[in-house]
């Protein structure tokens, strides 16, 4: 048998291992010599670690697990955002601006043509029996008008359905429909303007109960049909438009629902890309979570773009309703709702007023959307295919604004408001504006501008021109022009240019000389030519407008001919500084240095200066500060403020009463009789022109209103006219359209003969009538003979006074 093989005895094993282990351990001693020898290396030993096989899905479920809290991070902070933005106030809402309502009494004098204007200014519909708000009819001399429901500053006011009695240009009674006397209905204001933020957004905000519900269907059926299905976001809108892109190449569609619109106009930008669509639908489906589909739907009504308005942004299916068919959105018809509904996939586009035809191509669309959809009958959509597009004039006075008025309005509001609170609060302005006033005005300014550069060519776009109209019982302003471009931001002449007030100065003169006890309008005054030597041997030698000089004459003659050399003479005499005094008293706010010149209009303002010094004449020595708004509500309607007539008596109103009637003899006799032969009168006026005719002026005012006027170049060139043919006529076409109501004669004065030295005669003798006020009649005058005497005018040989200073 062979043996097996006998096992390594433990002696020979050990001595093999210990073999080994003495040739590692010199096989280390040499690795160490030669790492002592190299200096460069280490002297401590590495450990070597066996590499580890990579594990996908480990770093797949850490990644993914940073990923999510990341996410979840940011869901937060955009469900922070959402929540913060919904739940508070969703829109800046800018401040409208309100004119003044026209109210209707018995007793009232109305042209027609007003009414008329007023009401179609306001979008009423004329209708057979004007059995809804907002329509009006004519039945013979009568009219019947079905006011609109209205939140006036001093309480909302219902609809009010009055039937308004004329006899002749007067108001004769008014009586409800049921045929009750009525004492006062007021008209709702017209829209004139905001105040708006940076981004010029506007907006009418309106509920979902307001809006009707074929808008409502026409907007799901055309943008999003499954809304009332997803959660925010549509997965088969999604696939439709990642198919359209694909085949076309580039984005040409998104899949965004009604939802995800409403994210990306309120929160995010325009931009086309994955990332913001990926925000957008995270953002969506968190809008979706926390709110209900009507009050997403409500804020989408009322946040979509629909078009532009000048600087004005329309947003929303409210303002839209408004602007583009003069109506509230609850009285659309079916054409309009499908030409609104058009304007979402794009305003501008598809805008009815500049692009008709594919407005209406749209609009058909969304009608026949809407009969497949079986939301209206094939005859609804027949009928509403078959209209015309008619669209309410986007210029219309109820939907444009007035610059030059909102300027000043707003400016005088931040006395009280601060600008965020005007731009952003809603709030309610009721200014001082009438707009028949303003119209008047506007129309009146144009014609006449174009007739001049029609008369003169090389006048052409060159004259400019700016006005004031305020009313004379109260200081409020009606109308304002500061350009005529009447619907230009810019540069407000009527409250920001400095001109020269030329002849629009005298009256200032005229008074200082009827307050200093020597002077009334009878008293003769010299027109001899005038030198006056000033500083560094100067000599100012004002001329007559016809270069002639005119001896001596009244005193009440030198203002009517608007004479300078008997002005300049008559200032001189009664004192520069009391000139002075006067022009400051009348409401001119501003350093006026007691130079000759100042006699003759030397002295720079603004239109709206110069109405505020006319104005003390024509309220009776009452000054008061021109004034724009009547009163601030809130958005919800709670009055903030409201602003009474305020001022102070500066002149005993006797003497201006006096000072008056040399005015009247300007507009009745002298360089305005113009006025007089085709308005009628008493009217009191003054024309006024500055040196070289740089500047033409009218002051003037009647009862009511006060109007103050100026023409000239930018440039400030002369022009080859004069305040009488430059600035009357748009005076006076103004007060022919709006009516004229003339003065009425101040039963206090005193008339009385006097001789040509200006001495008062008794009554009955033949000498020039004139008034006086009571402290300066005499009791002993003289007898209709009264000889020539010392008292008669001392002239001067030469015809010429130097007068030092």
């Amino acid at each position: 048998m062979a043996k097996a093989p006998s096992k390594p005895s433990s002696n020979s094993t050990g001595r093999s291992n210990a073999g080994k282990k003495t040739a590692a351990k010199k096989s280390s001693a040499k690795k160490a010599a030669g790492q002592r020898k190299s200096p460069a290396k280490s002297k401590t030993p590495q450990r070597k670690f066996a590499k580890q096989p990579f594990s996908f899905w480990r770093w797949f479920w850490r990644l993914s697990l940073i990923g999510m809290v990341g996410l979840a991070a940011y869901m937060v902070y955009l469900d922070a955002q959402v929540r913060a933005q919904f739940d508070g106030k969703k829109w800046n809402l800018p401040a409208k601006v309100y004119a003044r309502p026209l109210a209707l009494y018995p007793g009232l004098e109305l042209n027609k043509g007003q009414l008329l204007a007023e009401l179609n200014w306001a979008d009423y519909k004329q209708s057979t029996d004007a059995a809804v708000p907002g329509t009006y009819a004519r039945r013979g001399d009568d009219w019947i008008i079905h006011r609109r429901a209205f939140p006036f500053w001093d309480g909302s006011q219902p609809s009010q359905h009055v039937r308004v009695e004329f006899d002749d240009q007067q108001v004769e009674q008014i009586r409800s429909m049921t045929g009750d006397k009525i004492p006062l209905m007021r008209l709702e204001p017209q829209y004139i303007g905001g105040i708006f933020p940076a981004h010029n957004e506007d907006r009418e905000l309106v509920t979902l109960d307001e809006v009707p519900p074929a808008l409502i269907a026409a907007l799901i059926v055309t943008e999003d049909k499954a809304f009332f299905e997803h959660w925010g976001v549509s997965f088969r809108g999604i696939a439709r438009a990642m198919v359209a892109n694909v085949r076309a190449g580039g984005f040409v569609q998104g899949g965004s629902t009604l939802t995800q619109q409403l994210i990306k106009n309120f929160f995010l930008t325009s931009e086309r890309t994955l990332t913001r669509k990926a925000q957008e639908a995270l953002m969506a489906l968190l809008l979706e979570l926390h709110y209900s589909k009507e009050e997403i739907l409500q804020a989408y009504l009322n946040e979509v773009y629909l078009g532009q308005a000048g600087r004005r942004a329309i947003h929303g299916f409210g303002l839209a309703a408004r602007f583009y068919f003069g109506k509230s959105v609850r009285e659309l018809n079916l054409p309009e709702i499908a030409t609104l509904v058009g304007l979402v996939k794009g305003a501008s586009y598809y805008n009815p007023k500049r692009n008709p035809n594919r407005a209406r191509e749209r609009r058909d669309l969304i009608l026949g959307l809407m009969a497949e959809n079986g939301l209206i009958s094939d005859k609804q959509r027949i009928l509403a295919q078959g209209q015309p597009l008619q669209t309410a004039n986007s210029r219309r006075a109820g939907q444009r604004e007035y610059p030059a008025f909102l300027e000043l309005a707003k400016k005088q509001l931040q006395r009280d408001y601060r600008l965020e609170d005007l731009q952003n609060e809603g709030l309610r302005i009721f200014t001082t504006l009438d707009p028949w006033v303003q119209h008047s005005l506007e129309k009146a300014a144009l014609q006449h501008l174009n007739n001049l550069e029609r008369w003169q060519p090389k006048q052409k776009g060159e004259l400019e021109t700016a006005a004031v109209i305020t009313s004379v019982d109260g200081g409020e302003v009606r109308a304002l022009l500061g350009s005529r471009r009447t619907e230009f931001f810019g540069y407000n002449r009527a409250v920001s240019m400095q001109r020269s007030i030329g002849s629009l100065a005298k009256p200032a003169v005229y008074l200082t000389a009827l307050n200093s006890g020597q002077y009334h309008w009878g008293s003769p005054v010299s027109d001899a030519k005038v030198s006056v030597a000033g500083p560094g041997d100067q000599l100012w030698q004002p001329k007559n407008y016809d270069r002639k000089s005119h001896g001596t004459l009244p005193m009440a003659d030198a203002l009517a001919r608007s004479l300078n050399q008997a002005t300049a003479r008559l200032g001189m005499k009664v004192g520069l500084e009391n000139v002075v005094n006067t022009f400051q008293q009348l409401g001119l706010k501003k350093e006026i240095p007691p130079y000759p010149s100042i006699l003759l209009g030397a002295v720079d303002a603004s239109p709206l200066e110069v109405a505020s010094m006319y104005q003390t004449i024509a309220s009776q020595g009452f000054a008061t500060p021109l004034r724009t708004i009547e009163a601030v509500t809130t958005a919800r309607g709670s009055t903030l403020s409201s602003y009474a007539i305020e001022g102070e008596q500066r002149f005993d109103p006797q003497k201006i009463s006096w000072l008056r009637y040399g005015m009247e003899q300007v507009a009745l006799r002298g360089t305005a009789k113009r006025l007089d032969k085709e308005l009628g009168g008493p009217l009191a006026a003054k024309t006024g022109t500055s040196d070289d005719q740089r500047d033409a002026w009218l002051a003037g005012f009647d009862n009511r209103y006060l109007g103050v006027v100026w023409v000239g170049r930018d440039d400030n060139k002369p022009m080859p006219f004069a305040g009488s043919s430059a600035a009357l006529p748009i005076w006076l076409n103004t007060f022919k359209q709006i009516g004229v109501q003339p003065l009425q004669v101040d039963s206090g004065l005193v008339w009385l003969p006097v001789d040509k030295q200006g001495n008062q005669l008794q009554d009955g003798c033949s000498g020039k009538l004139y008034p006086f006020i009571g402290e300066r009649v005499q009791v002993q005058r003289n007898g209709c003979r009264a000889p020539e005497t010392s008292q008669q005018l001392e002239q001067e040989k030469s015809g010429w006074l130097d007068w030092l200073f």
